[in-house]
């Protein structure tokens, strides 16, 4: 394979394009999946695998990688479905395996620390209460629910099928994979100078690496988590790569309750009625987004020649927020809202976006957008004549009954 730089397929005559892709667990992962495919349809001029320069983000990582690797947009929203996907299907076992032996690490570390709890309490009585001793218990809390091995060893074998490669190096185009070094609060720009002879599979990994749901990831010696703790997007990073344009997708979006009780999906629009995990949701949302907005407000001074397209989820978007994050049932339905969702921004937008992309050889078709007729899925049927393809089919359509009954009776 050639070394970094653009590629057999990159779009010539024109300035580098890139994409950058945000965070968002698997769910943000399937979102950008259906933008990307809504995208890709509307663009004539180039194929969202064969851009210059890609730089991702935790869950925008794995999509980035996976581009940057040669699959395409049609294989990544197969991927999506069961039937047809073959050896890239989201297996949910890839994204919530348990974490066991963090359990078992953090449990075996409780006596110690209660007998030195009791000791401190037992040494200076009057200056230790009984709570504050016990505190040190904390300290055997598990750092991880879940963990990301499996992430790494998924992209570890579609990366060695022929044609791909694990290697940074070995890329036909720019990759940058954005992580934070945990020790010292510094990014980590994995593909880049010093970084690159670290595999991808595991720069995606470290990069995943959502503290609290996932461990923090060991790169020789140095102890990594993921990149969104420092900004959202990394576009600069692009933008510095000396890119014309940047196309950026971010799910990562604070809901606005106003318009909930109106469509039904709260009671009284309130998210403290959704406990802990709502305002926890909330927050994070809040702050990732307004760093972005800061990001971008400054963007238009420093990279003034050069153009951004950022697509995300609207305010009100409440089938993004309140859909489990964890949820594989939905899988197929929020890639479908997220492409007709992106459909319909890029044509309320087609005055702003088509003169952006324009200036860099690519044109945004109007009458693709406007068309109705079509789907997600259109065109993405499995291959057929593969051995057991028919009973497949049919044990792949009773599931997605089985699923469908599920998430009704959830919701």
């Amino acid at each position: 394979m050639a070394k970094n730089g653009a590629g057999p397929g990159a779009v010539t005559g024109r300035r580098p394009i890139g994409l950058a892709l945000a965070g968002g667990g698997p769910q943000g992962a399937v979102y950008e999946i259906g933008a990307l495919h809504a995208l890709e349809e509307a663009l004539d001029g180039v194929r969202l695998h064969e851009l210059d320069v890609y730089v991702g983000v935790s869950a925008g990582a794995f999509i980035g990688a996976c581009l940057a690797n040669g699959l395409s947009v049609p294989d990544l929203s197969r991927a999506v479905l069961r039937r047809g996907a073959g050896e890239h299907f989201f297996s949910p076992r890839t994204f919530v395996t348990p974490a066991l032996s963090e359990w078992a690490v953090s449990s075996a570390r409780v006596p110690r620390l209660f007998v030195q709890a009791l000791r401190d309490l037992l040494r200076d009585p009057d200056d230790q209460t009984t709570m504050g001793s016990l505190s040190r218990l904390a300290e055997a809390l598990p750092v991880a629910v879940f963990q990301n091995e499996p992430i790494r060893a998924y992209l570890a074998r579609v990366f060695a099928a022929p044609g791909r490669t694990d290697d940074f190096r070995r890329l036909s185009r720019r990759l940058r994979v954005v992580a934070t070094d945990l020790d010292s609060g510094q990014p980590a720009l994995f593909g880049g100078p010093g970084l690159d002879h670290v595999p991808i599979s595991q720069a995606v990994q470290a990069s995943a690496a959502l503290p609290g749901l996932y461990p923090p990831v060991e790169i020789e010696g140095r102890h990594y988590v993921d990149g969104v703790l420092l900004k959202t997007l990394h576009a600069s990073v692009a933008l510095d790569d000396g890119v014309g344009l940047v196309l950026c997708v971010n799910p990562i979006v604070p809901i606005d309750t106003a318009r909930a009780v109106e469509q039904g999906v709260m009671r009284r629009g309130k998210l403290l009625d959704r406990g802990l995990p709502g305002i926890l949701s909330q927050t994070f949302r809040t702050l990732v987004h307004s760093r972005l907005r800061a990001g971008f407000a400054k963007y238009g001074t420093a990279y003034a020649d050069q153009d951004i397209v950022l697509l995300e989820p609207r305010r009100d978007d409440y089938r993004m927020f309140f859909t489990n994050i964890f949820s594989f049932r939905t899988r197929k339905s929020i890639c479908e809202h997220a492409y007709a969702a992106t459909r319909r921004d890029l044509l309320a937008g087609y005055d702003e976006i088509a003169p952006k992309l324009a200036r860099h050889g690519l044109r945004l078709r109007r009458d693709v957008l406007e068309d109705g007729t079509r789907t997600m899925w259109s065109g993405l049927e499995p291959p057929r004549g593969r051995r057991g393809s028919d009973v497949a089919r049919r044990l792949d359509r009773a599931l997605d009954r089985v699923e469908e009954r599920l998430a009704s009776r959830d919701g």
